[in-house]
């Protein structure tokens, strides 16, 4: 376990002047950043396109509800009593 603790100080040695020479004022998302959004960016487009696909087999025609058109008959009838 010593060795262990000893190259993890040994790298955080290393490592402190390199966070030191970057500005501050220049810190960019870099490559990763492009990556990740990317990635994000193709995988919305393949849910569009597959939403896209979905919505089209979707039916919006709805079947005649009996029991509405026997009410709407109903009122129509008692509407012309009157």
């Amino acid at each position: 376990m010593p060795d262990m603790s000893a190259s993890v100080s040994l790298a955080v040695t290393h490592l402190v002047p390199l966070a030191k020479e970057v500005d501050e004022n220049k810190v960019t998302p870099g490559v990763l950043g492009f990556i990740v959004f990317a990635v994000m960016a193709v995988a919305v487009w393949g849910l569009m396109k597959s939403m896209s696909k979905h919505m089209q087999k979707v039916d919006f025609k709805e079947s005649p509800d009996a029991d509405a058109e026997q009410a709407r008959e109903q009122a129509d009838s008692a509407a012309r009593q009157r």
